[in-house]
């Protein structure tokens, strides 16, 4: 079984619509994000947890020169990424990013897009910091505008403030970020014309009367931002 082409929850490169900004627009974010990440590799195990169907694994292997390890818990994408995107240097596992366990630690770990979707991100996050050598790198993503409202996927809203506390009480040290601002086309989300746009959240007006705090929060980002999505990818080293 393929992927799904038409979700939220992971984009399958082969699959998408050329014009479609939530296509190969977003992917194109994607891939600068891994290519941030790659910057920072340290020498050595390398793991991409939450990988999906396994792009950025691949781009993680041919930068560093090294084995990449892609773990995530969706048993078609591994499958998917297994085919298309597995080979020499590369390996991907079915795996649970909060139970995930592996006794010799990594020494990068890669997480993009994924504490957003957790129901313990503060749980993930810690358990990532403990999977990581010392002096080792961890480089994960959010997307820093409200998400939760549109996307079903994502459980959680982040700031840049939230978000860097939320891994600094671990004791990592901030090394590099990346700032990513991506324009919504209003006309595209409000007809939902575009692919994967049908996964956008149904009925918003009646989830907005149930969550207040959310529109709140939405009309909040709107004034401050207009209509973009803003994204934060940070490079974090554990101390030796």
């Amino acid at each position: 079984m393929e992927p799904a082409a038409d979700s939220l929850e992971r984009l399958v490169p082969d699959r998408l619509a050329a014009p479609d900004a939530t296509g190969l627009a977003t992917l194109a974010l994607h891939l600068a994000r891994y290519e941030f990440a790659a910057k920072h590799l340290r020498p050595g195990r390398v793991l991409d947890l939450a990988c999906g169907v396994g792009y950025g694994t691949k781009l993680l292997a041919e930068r560093s020169g090294g084995p990449v390890l892609g773990a995530d818990l969706s048993r078609e994408a591994v499958e998917y990424a297994r085919r298309r995107y597995g080979g020499p240097g590369v390996e991907f596992r079915v795996a649970d990013a909060m139970t995930f366990a592996d006794a010799e630690g990594f020494d990068s770990i890669v997480s993009l897009e994924t504490v957003e979707h957790l129901p313990d991100p503060h749980g993930f996050l810690a358990h990532a910091a403990s999977l990581l050598r010392p002096g080792g790198t961890l480089v994960a993503s959010v997307p820093t505008t409200p998400s939760t409202d549109v996307n079903p996927h994502h459980r959680h809203d982040f700031s840049e403030r939230s978000f860097r506390a939320a891994v600094a009480v671990h004791g990592l040290e901030e090394i590099d970020c990346l700032r990513q601002v991506q324009r919504v086309p209003l006309g595209a989300v409000l007809g939902r014309s575009e692919t994967r746009m049908n996964d956008l959240r149904p009925n918003l007006a009646a989830w907005y009367l149930r969550h207040p705090g959310a529109l709140l929060r939405r009309i909040g980002a709107t004034l401050r931002h207009g209509l973009a999505n803003h994204y934060l990818t940070v490079a974090w080293r554990k101390p030796a």
